[in-house]
C-alpha cells in the first residue's frame, strides 16, 4: 500500500481523529444480529485510541435520505461498538451539532466517540462543500476505513480527505492490498469464478474479467444464458434470452483475449424450487422442458476443481446455485472447499467479495479459509469492473 498514506504517516497524538467506518449492519428488534463490520474496523480504532488520538467515529445506518429517522439512529451501533473495543465509546446525538462539538471538545486522548448517522443530513450523499467543511473542523485529520463504501463519492468518503491530512485505516489498507494481489498484479494464472442469478447485472464484470484472467468460470443463473446463446434448451431455468447476443459476445472476446470460459458441463434440475425438492443430474442436452437447473452436477464440480489446481489465483464473487436451499448447495459448497483447500495449502491465493457470496463461503463452512474474504458489495464489484473507486484514488498519494 506504498502509493497510500496510513495510519504509520500521521502522527495522532492528542489529535482529534474523524474515522469514516462502515457500521452499516444488520438489525433486528433494536439489536445487532451480525458484527462482522463492526468487528473488522475496532483494529484501526483501538490502535488509534492506543496511540493517544481522540478518536470520532462516523458512519451511515440504511437510507433516510437526508432526513432524521428515529429508527435508523447509530445509538444501538456505538453500544454494540463499545462491546466490541472493550471501552466506551460516548454517542452523540447529532454529527455537526452541539453536542457533537461539546463532546468533542470535552475529549481526552484515547477517547472514542461516535456521531449519528451521517445521513441524516442531505449534505453526506451530496459530497456538499459546506457539510464537509464543517465536519472537517471537527478533526484534525481524517481516516477512511470503509472500503465498502469507496464507490460513492461522498462528503465522510471522499471530501474530508480534501481538507485534512488523510490516510488509510487498517481495514482499508488490507482490502486495496489483497485486491491489488489478485488483480492489478497477480502471480499467473488467475482464476476468477463470477456467479449470480443475472447476466445484465454483471455484463461489465464479465467484460473486464475476460481482458485480465486466464480461466473465467461462470455459475449460477447466469450460466443459463451463456448455455442458451451456445443453443442448448435449458427448459424452465432462469434465463435472460435477451442477454444472448451480449453473451455470445462475451465469449468472442474471451477467446481473443486468450481466456478459457468454463461454463457447467451437467446440471442439477428440479421441477420446483423448494428445499429437499426432487432432483436429478442431467447432461446439458437433456434438461427436461419442465425442469429448471439450481446447481452444477458432478462432473461441473469435477471440471471447475481442475481448473483450480492449475492456477495461482483465484476471484470469487457470486455463488455455483441456489445454495441457500439444500440439496441445491452441494456445487458451490465443494467448489469453495476445493478453493479453501488449495489455499490452505499454499497453493492459492484466493481473494472473495460480494453479499451472496460471503454467506455462501461461511454456508460452506469456508469462510475463514480463503486468502481474504472482502464485507464490500457495490465497492467489489465495481473494482471487479475494473472502475476506479472514488474513496480509493482521493488516498493515493
Amino acid at each position: 500500500m506504498s502509493q497510500f498514506k496510513t495510519i504509520d504517516d500521521l502522527d495522532v497524538a492528542g489529535k482529534r481523529v474523524l474515522v469514516r467506518a462502515d457500521l452499516n449492519v444488520p438489525m433486528s428488534n433494536g439489536k445487532v444480529t451480525d458484527t462482522t463490520r463492526i468487528d473488522r474496523t475496532v483494529p484501526t480504532i483501538l490502535e488509534l485510541s492506543k496511540k493517544g488520538a481522540k478518536v470520532i467515529v462516523m458512519s451511515h445506518f440504511g437510507r433516510p435520505k437526508g432526513q432524521v429517522v428515529p429508527e435508523l439512529s447509530l445509538e444501538p451501533i456505538a453500544k454494540a461498538l463499545a462491546m466490541a473495543c472493550g471501552q466506551p465509546v460516548k454517542f452523540a446525538s447529532d454529527t455537526i451539532g452541539p453536542q457533537a462539538e461539546m463532546f468533542i471538545a470535552d475529549m481526552a486522548g484515547g477517547d472514542i466517540v461516535m456521531l449519528e448517522n451521517l445521513r441524516f443530513n442531505a449534505g453526506e450523499e451530496a459530497n456538499d462543500r459546506l457539510f464537509t467543511s464543517s465536519l472537517s473542523k471537527l478533526g484534525d485529520a481524517y481516516v477512511s476505513d470503509a472500503f465498502s463504501c469507496s464507490h460513492r463519492a461522498h462528503a465522510s468518503t471522499e471530501g474530508l480527505a480534501h481538507l485534512l491530512p488523510a490516510a488509510a485505516g487498517r481495514l482499508m489498507q488490507v482490502e486495496v492490498e489483497s485486491l491489488a494481489r489478485a488483480l492489478e498484479n497477480p502471480e499467473k494464472p488467475v482464476a476468477a469464478v463470477v456467479g449470480g442469478a443475472k447476466v445484465s447485472t454483471k455484463m461489465e464484470v464479465l467484460g473486464n474479467l475476460s481482458a485480465k484472467v486466464e480461466v473465467l468460470v461462470i455459475g449460477g443463473g447466469m450460466a443459463n444464458t451463456f448455455l442458451f446463446a451456445q443453443g442448448f434448451d435449458v427448459g424452465n431455468s432462469l434465463c435472460e434470452k435477451d442477454m444472448a447476443d451480449e453473451a455470445r459476445g462475451i465469449l468472442e472476446r474471451a477467446e481473443k483475449a486468450g481466456c478459457q470460459i468454463v461454463l457447467p458441463v451437467d446440471g442439477v434440475v428440479a421441477r420446483e424450487f423448494k428445499a429437499g425438492a426432487a432432483s436429478d443430474v442431467v447432461a446439458l442436452n437433456a434438461i427436461p422442458a419442465d425442469a429448471m437447473m439450481l446447481d452444477i452436477g458432478p462432473a461441473s464440480i469435477a471440471d471447475v476443481s481442475a481448473h483450480l489446481e492449475k492456477c495461482k489465483t483465484l476471484v470469487w464473487n457470486g455463488p455455483f446455485g441456489a445454495f441457500e436451499i439444500e440439496p441445491f448447495d452441494i456445487g458451490t459448497n465443494a467448489v469453495a472447499q476445493a478453493a479453501a483447500r488449495l489455499t490452505k495449502e499454499g497453493k492459492l491465493l484466493s481473494v472473495a467479495g460480494g453479499g451472496d457470496t460471503v454467506a455462501a463461503l461461511t454456508h460452506a463452512g469456508v469462510g475463514g479459509d480463503f486468502t481474504y474474504v472482502s464485507t464490500a458489495g457495490g465497492a467489489f464489484l465495481e473494482w471487479m469492473e475494473g472502475k476506479k473507486l472514488p474513496g480509493v484514488e482521493v488516498l493515493r498519494k
